[in-house]
């Protein structure tokens, strides 16, 4: 049954576009600009040209140079678009300007945008519906609120027309957020090609980056991208998308079919932010802090000091699965004995845990704190979507003293699996539970609202053997999934796993992914014999500063300058051709510092060299790096006498 419009508005704040107005028809276009002017998002009503006439459209610049080229913008809502042959009668400007404590790549984000509520018609109907958009001088973010009673089907009317002679990296949903990026020219990519957010472009000529994706989702299906054969995408909702491998193995063919049918949203209807992340370098995306700002703050209920309430801490974890070890009480138990021994805080178990008496689990988990460490259990989805079971299950785990839970196998992005992600993260945080989300999609920004949400998967990790060659893809994903936030890779090991990416280029992964619950696949034996271990037990989860350092590129290298304190790391992983790397250490505050430096050995790729040497921050370092290869120097800074 289709719910019951809303009278047109009776009057409107106007903007610039239309100061001091009456409602009515406003002259178009309504421009938006970034505080340093730099990004310009552009709305225009009735315009006689592409995508289609008489429709609402956007597009985006990055100083001067188009970014979104004029796509459609609008919502369907019960089969109506609410953008074709839509009016615009009022625009409300607002700013943004708030700083606030983060994790992950800073230690603070900063929320500096300017935004405009403009209020848009669509004839024919009483429909009077806002579009939120807002633009950041990293970004620019438009989402619709449409007012209305009772239950009403939403579905996706927005494009994003991409300039000619973009690289766009992207992948498919066949695994849904486990797969590999492929890079293609915009005008290659095929008519139908599906992409999972994020996508990230390089534009033409020199003029920057940008990268697609979405924030703030809730009480809506999760959008992936579909292309349309003429450099454009079209944002499509979970029910359209192409049910992945993952979901229809665990759950079958008449469950997909079920969340292929759009679901109803009661009342108002929100959507998520569309986001388009921008810079003209890479230093810029990787620091952009769009998605996590456009999310509300978190309930001070449920966390009085917010990201730093106390029971929230990250950390680095062990974990048995990928690299093998006995999964008995003691072998468990064993394992947290070697994660003390490296200073890590946790431990994540897999699903034997669940064949433990009551009896056990505490004998676990009491030897496991008395060595510094706590532990996240494994939990299948299946067993957590009846509330009063879930919320029993969540108490008992509080009681036994677990540190959270890790919940897998969600593999779909129609609106009831979003919606139980919201009511694991609501009733784990009731609970004091940690959250590391596996099978899942991409991040949204949840930390924001739920800072417990410590890590998730939404990335093809370390778990998937069929690799080949991991240095292509672990050079690009810093640049496009980890755009979205923190991602569960799994990093470092030193078997076969690795392929043909050295000791070095592993060690490397774990100082640039961005997890706070920085989760090893390695067998801790492994990284407490190897000659990096210093190295290893030093490395955080979480960063006080980023700096995505030249000449880093996108699936060839990452070169990456991070601060923890008054210590900084840099890290290279490298791509398919071996380099020397001159390092500007200008980033380094003046002064002398001791470097522990953990590089490749250029003959073999299963071992390392170690040294630790004084450094002058004017002297450039040159440092070779092998064929998938890599390193990671640690900056100590010393004192020094007169």
């Amino acid at each position: 049954m289709t719910g019951e419009w809303p009278p047109v508005l009776a009057a409107c704040c106007l903007g610039a576009a239309a100061a001091g107005a009456s409602l009515g028809q406003v002259s178009t276009p309504v421009t938006v600009r970034s505080p340093s002017g730099q990004v310009v998002l552009t709305v225009r009503a009735g315009q006689a040209g592409p995508p289609r006439p008489d429709r609402l459209t956007w597009q985006i610049t990055l100083s001067g140079h188009p970014v979104i080229l004029p796509s459609a913008l609008g919502i369907i809502v019960d089969g109506r678009d609410l953008g074709e042959g839509a009016l615009v009668v009022g625009s409300e400007p607002y700013e943004i300007d708030e700083r606030y404590p983060w994790r992950g790549v800073h230690s603070e984000a900063v929320n500096r945008a300017r935004g405009a509520r403009i209020q848009a018609t669509h004839p024919g109907t009483t429909i009077t519906y806002t579009i939120d958009a807002r633009v950041a001088d990293d970004s620019v973010a438009v989402r619709y609120v449409v007012p209305g009673k009772g239950p009403r089907v939403p579905d996706a009317g927005m494009t994003f027309q991409i300039p000619e002679g973009s690289i766009v990296w992207s992948h498919g949903l066949r695994d849904h957020y486990e797969a590999v990026y492929e890079r293609r020219r915009i005008e290659d990519v095929p008519e139908g090609d599906w992409a999972a957010p994020p996508v990230t472009i390089e534009l033409p000529g020199g003029a920057g980056y940008a990268a697609i994706m979405e924030a703030d989702l809730r009480d809506y299906a999760g959008m992936a991208l579909q292309a349309d054969g003429r450099r454009g995408y079209r944002e499509r909702l979970g029910h359209d998308h192409p049910t992945g491998y993952p979901y229809t193995l665990r759950f079958g063919e008449e469950n997909a079919a079920r969340l292929a049918v759009a679901a109803p949203v009661e009342d108002t209807i929100t959507t998520p932010w569309r986001v388009v992340v921008l810079g003209r370098d890479l230093d810029t995306l990787v620091n952009a802090d769009a998605v996590h700002n456009l999310c509300p703050p978190p309930d001070p209920t449920l966390f009085p000091e917010g990201i730093r309430t106390p029971w929230l801490k990250p950390g680095r974890a062990v974990w048995r699965y990928l690299d093998g070890g006995d999964g008995t009480v003691a072998g468990i138990k064993e394992f947290s004995r070697l994660a003390g021994e490296l200073g890590f805080e946790y431990q994540v178990i897999e699903g034997q845990w669940q064949r433990w008496t009551e009896e056990e689990l505490g004998e676990v988990v009491e030897y496991s704190r008395a060595r510094g460490v706590r532990l996240l259990v494994w939990r299948h989805r299946n067993t957590l979507g009846d509330p009063v079971k879930r919320r029993a299950l969540f108490a008992s785990l509080q009681k036994a003293g677990v540190a959270g839970l890790k919940v897998d196998f969600l593999d779909h992005e129609a609106k009831e699996v979003i919606d139980l992600y919201q009511d694991i993260l609501r009733d784990a945080a009731e609970h004091q539970l940690l959250i590391d989300f596996h099978g899942a999609n991409k991040p949204a920004g949840e930390p924001r609202t739920w800072p417990n949400e410590m890590t998730r998967e939404g990335i093809y990790g370390l778990e998937h053997r069929r690799m080949e060659a991991w240095a292509g893809f672990n050079t690009t994903f810093p640049f496009v999934r980890m755009l979205a936030g923190h991602a569960d890779y799994t990093p470092v090991v030193f078997g076969e796993r690795r392929r043909e990416t050295s000791w070095a280029h592993q060690i490397a992964s774990a100082a640039i992914l961005t997890s706070p619950l920085l989760v090893y696949g390695g067998h801790p034996a492994s990284l407490l014999s190897n000659p990096g271990a210093e190295m290893i037990k030093s490395i955080p989860s979480v960063w006080d500063e980023t700096r995505v350092l030249p000449p880093s590129e996108i699936g060839e290298l990452a070169l990456f300058a991070r601060r923890s304190g008054d210590r900084w790391f840099v890290a290279a992983m490298n791509g398919p051709t071996g380099r020397t790397l001159k390092l500007d250490l200008s980033f380094l505050p003046p002064g002398a510092y001791r470097a522990l430096v953990v590089r490749d050995d250029l003959e073999r790729a299963d071992a390392i060299e170690v040294e630790t040497r004084d450094i002058a921050t004017r002297i450039p370092l040159e440092v070779p790096v092998r064929p998938a290869g890599g390193f990671v120097i640690r900056f100590t800074r010393v004192a020094t006498t007169r």
